[in-house]
């Protein structure tokens, strides 16, 4: 019998990444009070900071996280997504 169904290899189980721009972080500290914000959420498997370019990269389980909570995380710490 024939396996039915998508075979694409996107399911919402699978990683996904996403690219924040972020204002308000001026130093090492900053960088690590908004990489602990993310990471503490549930479903984040990595963030990645560039602190010169304000630019948050966050891989994550579509499932368990998104977006608003992303951006409430970063709000909650002190920064701006813009």
């Amino acid at each position: 019998m024939k396996e039915m169904g998508c075979h694409c290899g996107g399911g919402l189980d699978q990683p996904r990444e996403v690219t924040l721009k972020v204002a308000g972080m001026s130093c090492k500290h900053c960088q690590k009070a908004v990489e602990d914000a993310l990471k503490n959420l549930e479903g984040v498997k990595d963030v990645q900071i560039n602190l010169e370019q304000g630019i948050v990269k966050v891989k994550y389980n579509p499932i368990e996280v998104g977006l608003q909570e992303f951006k409430k995380a970063i709000e909650d710490a002190g920064y701006e997504v813009l």
